[in-house]
């Protein structure tokens, strides 16, 4: 059962794989996916459509437990601010074992 950690609130959610309901923002079973799920705030202005870097977090533990990158993922995080090499746009990222993600603060929504 993956647990995700979204980072600083410290607030960890767990589930079974492909048991969650789609709520039809990103991919299903994708980090924003899941954070809605919860009830956890996550920015993502065009509906988890990788067509802005709005849901942009960045992964501390677990990236091996994410799918893979694709091309429009990478080429649209070109644009995100405070981009590291372990930044993510969280409609993308599909969850697939534990992950520890960082919501950097420009990207909160309280």
């Amino acid at each position: 059962m993956p647990k995700v950690t979204f980072l600083p609130a410290g607030r960890t959610v767990d589930f079974e794989s492909g048991s969650l309901p789609f709520l039809g923002h990103g991919k299903p079973g994708s980090l924003l996916d899941v954070a809605l799920h919860f009830d956890v705030d996550l920015e993502h202005a065009c509906g988890g459509n990788c067509a802005c870097t709005t849901c942009h977090v960045i992964v501390k533990e677990g990236e091996e437990n994410l799918s893979s990158m694709e091309d429009d993922e990478a080429d649209r995080l070109e644009m995100a601010a405070g981009l590291t090499l372990h930044s993510r746009l969280a409609c993308q990222a599909v969850v697939y074992g534990d992950v520890v993600v960082e919501i950097p603060d420009w990207n909160r929504n309280y």
